[in-house]
């Protein structure tokens, strides 16, 4: 008996060294990611307090923007990284990733009212025409835009608005009543509803800001109901010109480059791009505090100020709950239109008949080399182009698409993994094609694949995050349009991951519910014990 226990001792000591090999180069691993993540949040020795500081600096821009298009050729040698948003440049540069942001200067100036760790360089980077964007061949329309923002800006409207919105101080804002036309074709307008003052979203989830409420005053001389369209600022240009939308009022600049490609409107605001940088010698706060005037919060008083701030203020919680309740209605379509286009899908690349096996070959190779993004505003700005259909419709579309491809790889790999003489035998004993798959290959085939299929659901619902570039309002975008107005890089993102990860966790559990049911093993054990 000394043997075997020498054995098990010698094999139980070759485990433990070699879990300690594991371990240790596990441990050196993030060491050395922590080095290089160290490395690059470095920031630079020099304060930035003219233009020409920032030379070699790490610039943040948003993508799409003129800023971007500015900082290119005014900082050549500069590190520029483009962000989907400017408020991820703003959490950026107050996580010290960042040396500076260039934004428009209202947005800006805004952000430094909110964060005193933040300031403004003085010099302005370039002067900008702000107008409204139409299709080039929408004459009629641009012709009324410009004789509307004319009567605006003779009776002083203009101008009026400008003192409203653009303040210096953080006074509440106050936008007036505009009745909307009670009659008229629907005139939908495009923003991005994450850029305040220029356009935002209140405590009642309305789109206002200084171009929600000049969109609203467009609409009413133009006699027509304002339906707006909120989406990444990014996706303006292309929701505009494939006709999603009629125009784009959101603090767009009038440029060379844009003109190629839309027509824009006489110039209603003079606006200039601003560089944001860190105040010299001050820390970098959650809660937007300077350290030289202000004592620090403790851990508890930040979260519940992050907890008023962002969840109870104005209502902002709704905008979750408005959010998750859209991201689970895409998943769960989602996965259901794709786990039924997948099985057409599989039992196409499984048809004797070549051009079939062919055709499904190519979707499922296209499908899978495509980025689901990229999928997403082909089917809603192309393939929907001149059709009036839900964002969330498309959604579901292309996400399904996208999971189908995948699902019948999945559903391919475990009905050949099934032993052929099994379907064979089933056919001797009488039993059709379609009895013999129905009764002995499918039930196998499901237990077999659903642990790979879970991982490919999970995908799917992380997937669903993307969806604001079509103008929905998901749970990302629900927490894009608080960081918005709370500046609170850390809280909304943390909150968000936690509610993707219970969405995946109670939509996994019930996948294992279907898992068990579906083992022959754990139905036996059940029928013993009962």
């Amino acid at each position: 008996m000394r043997e075997p226990v020498m054995g098990r001792q010698d094999a139980a000591r070759r485990r433990a060294t070699r879990a300690g090999r594991f371990v240790r180069l596990m441990g050196g691993v993030m060491s050395g990611l922590l080095a290089l993540a160290a490395a690059g949040c470095q920031r630079t020795d020099a304060p930035i307090t003219t233009l020409d500081d920032a030379a070699t600096a790490r610039i943040g821009v948003m993508a799409g923007s003129s800023g971007e298009q500015i900082v290119l050729e005014r900082f050549p040698k500069a590190d520029i990284k483009t962000f989907d948003d400017v408020m991820d440049a703003v959490a950026a540069i107050r996580a010290g990733q960042l040396d500076a942001v260039v934004t428009a200067f209202p947005g800006a100036l805004q952000v430094t009212k909110k964060n005193l760790d933040l300031t403004l360089v003085a010099e302005p980077l370039t002067a900008e025409n702000t107008a409204v964007a139409v299709r080039p061949g929408d004459t009629a329309l641009l012709a009324a835009v410009n004789v509307a923002l004319d009567s605006l800006r003779r009776d002083g409207t203009l101008s009026a608005m400008k003192t409203r919105w653009f303040k210096p101080d953080l006074s509440p804002y106050n936008e007036p009543d505009i009745p909307p036309s009670p009659t008229g074709e629907p005139l939908t307008i495009g923003v991005s509803a994450t850029r305040e003052p220029f356009s935002f979203v209140d405590g009642d989830g309305r789109i206002t800001g200084h171009d929600g409420e000049l969109a609203r005053r467009l609409g009413a001389l133009l006699h027509r109901p304002v339906v707006f369209a909120n989406s990444k600022f990014m996706a303006l240009i292309p929701a505009l010109q494939s006709g999603k939308i009629d125009m784009v009022v959101t603090g767009m600049s009038d440029t060379p480059e844009r003109r190629k490609r839309v027509a824009f409107s006489t110039t209603y605001y003079e606006n200039a791009q601003r560089m944001m940088v860190s105040k010299p010698g001050g820390a970098t706060g959650a809660l937007g505090l300077d350290a030289n005037n202000a004592a620090a919060p403790s851990w508890l008083e930040g979260i519940g100020a992050s907890i008023q701030s962002n969840l109870i203020q104005e209502q902002r919680y709704l905008l979750l709950l408005d959010g998750l309740q859209t991201t689970v209605l895409i998943a769960l379509l989602s996965t259901l239109f794709g786990t039924l286009l997948g099985a057409l899908v599989c039992a196409l690349r499984m048809s004797e008949h070549r051009l079939l096996s062919r055709v499904a070959m190519g979707y499922i190779a296209v499908l899978r080399g495509t980025p689901v993004v990229v999928l997403l505003m082909l089917v809603f700005y192309v393939v929907f182009a001149s059709v009036n259909i839900s964002p969330v419709v498309v959604a579901v579309l292309a996400f399904g698409m996208n999971f189908a491809a995948y699902v019948a790889e999945i559903f391919r790999t475990g009905i050949e993994g099934i032993d052929r003489g099994q379907t064979e035998a089933g056919l001797s004993m009488g039993f059709t094609k379609v009895a013999t798959f129905t009764h002995i290959v499918l039930p196998q085939t499901v237990q077999r694949v659903l642990p790979v299929y879970k991982g490919e659901f999970i995908s799917l619902v992380k997937m669903t995050s993307i969806v604001g570039y079509i103008a929905v309002q998901d749970l990302t975008k629900a927490s894009d349009i608080i960081r918005s107005r709370t500046f609170d890089a850390f809280f909304p993102l943390v909150l968000v991951a936690i509610l993707y990860f219970l969405i995946a966790w109670v939509l996994t559990r019930a996948l294992d519910a279907l898992e068990r049911r579906t083992d022959p093993r754990q139905r036996r054990q059940a029928r013993s014990t009962a």
